[in-house]
C-alpha cells in the first residue's frame, strides 16, 4: 500500500545499511537488531523482486539493481526532507546548504561574498566542499555544484556564472631566470605545470596566423587543484594556463605576467551552478543562494569587494 509506513523504513533501512556498509553496522546505528535489518532488507528485495545487496564474510556488495534503487532512495529521502523543512521554514531561507566547487571557485568568487549572504540569511548554514573532481551531487549529498566547462545533458539543472578567458602566466622570478618566451617554439626549453588529473589534461591552444592550434602540453610539475597550479606558478617555478578571474589579483600586483599574448585564441571556460532537477519547485535556501551567486558570484566580472548585501 502507498499509505504504508514500513515501505518508507524500509528504504531507509536500505540507504542506512549502504551507507554503513554492513547490517551489523547498521544495526548499531539505528539500535535494532542485525536480525531486524537483515528480515527488513529480505522483505524489500522480495517487494522489488530483485537481490539488492550481496552479503559475505568480509563486504556488502550492491547489485547493479541495488545501486539504482540506492540512487532513487536517495533522491525520495532527500525530497522528503526538504518538504518537511521547507514546510516547517515557510518561504524564509533557513537551513543547510551543501556546496561542492573548486578550490579556485571557492577562493575567488564564493569565498568573499559569504559573510554578505550569512548577514543576510542568517537562517542559512553554509557547508563548502572543494574538489576539482566532477561530484556526484546525490552520493555527495549536495545541494549545489559549481562546474566549468559546457554542460552535457543530464538531469542537473544549469545556473550560468558566466565565462572566463586563459591565459599562460608565470612569476617574474621565474622569466628572470628561464627567459621571456617569444614565440612558441620557446615553450620547449619552459617547465610547464599543468593538472594532475586527466579530466584536465588537454592540451594547451594557442593562435598561430589565424587558426587556433594545440600544443600537447607535457607538465613537468602538477598539482590536483587550480589553487595548488596558481601557488606553483606564483612560487616561479614554471608557465601555467589558469583562468583569468583566479588571477586577476596576481596581474595587477605583477606577482604573475602574462606570457605570449599575441598568441592568446581568446577561448572562454563557462562555469555553472548546477543542482539536481528534481521536481519544479526550488527550495527557499538553495534559490537565494543561486540567485546570489549569479549576481554576485560570475567569474566575468570583478573580483567582489562587498559588504553592501
Amino acid at each position: 500500500m502507498l499509505g504504508d509506513p514500513g515501505r518508507l523504513r524500509a528504504l531507509e533501512i536500505f540507504a542506512l545499511v549502504v551507507a554503513e556498509g554492513s547490517f551489523s553496522a547498521a544495526a548499531r546505528a539505528s539500535g535494532l537488531t542485525p536480525s531486524a535489518i537483515s528480515k527488513t532488507i529480505a522483505r524489500l528485495e522480495e517487494r522489488v523482486g530483485a537481490v539488492l545487496v550481496l552479503r559475505s564474510t568480509r563486504a556488502l556488495t550492491l547489485t547493479s539493481e541495488g545501486r539504482d534503487l540506492h540512487l532513487r532512495v536517495l533522491e525520495i529521502l532527500a525530497a522528503l526532507h526538504t518538504a518537511e523543512r521547507e514546510a516547517g521554514a515557510g518561504r524564509t531561507p533557513a537551513g543547510p546548504v551543501h556546496i561542492t566547487t573548486s578550490a579556485s571557485y571557492a577562493q575567488h568568487r564564493l569565498y568573499p561574498i559569504l559573510p554578505d549572504l550569512i548577514a543576510k540569511y542568517p537562517q542559512l548554514s553554509i557547508t563548502v566542499s572543494q574538489t576539482d573532481h566532477v561530484v556526484d551531487l546525490i552520493e555527495a549529498q549536495a545541494d549545489l555544484a559549481i562546474r566549468a566547462g559546457e554542460m552535457p545533458s543530464s538531469a542537473l539543472v544549469a545556473r550560468t556564472l558566466g565565462a572566463s578567458q586563459r591565459l599562460v602566466v608565470a612569476a617574474p622570478a621565474y622569466l628572470a631566470r628561464a627567459g621571456m618566451p617569444q614565440c612558441l617554439e620557446d615553450l620547449a626549453g619552459c617547465t610547464l605545470i599543468g593538472f594532475a588529473y586527466r579530466r584536465k589534461s588537454k592540451p594547451w591552444p594557442f593562435a598561430l596566423n589565424g587558426e587556433v592550434m594545440d600544443l600537447n602540453a607535457d607538465p613537468r610539475l602538477q598539482a590536483s587543484d587550480g589553487e595548488g597550479v596558481r601557488h606553483m606558478a606564483l612560487s616561479g617555478l614554471g608557465l601555467a594556463r589558469l583562468a583569468r578571474f583566479t588571477i586577476e589579483d596576481d596581474l595587477k600586483a605583477g606577482r604573475l605576467v602574462e606570457v605570449l599574448p599575441s598568441y592568446n585564441p581568446g577561448d572562454l571556460e563557462p562555469f555553472h551552478a548546477v543542482r539536481l532537477g528534481i521536481g519544479s519547485a526550488v527550495p527557499a535556501r538553495i534559490r537565494v543562494l543561486l540567485d546570489y551567486l549569479a549576481r554576485y558570484g560570475r567569474v566575468d566580472q570583478p573580483s567582489p569587494r562587498r559588504n553592501d548585501a
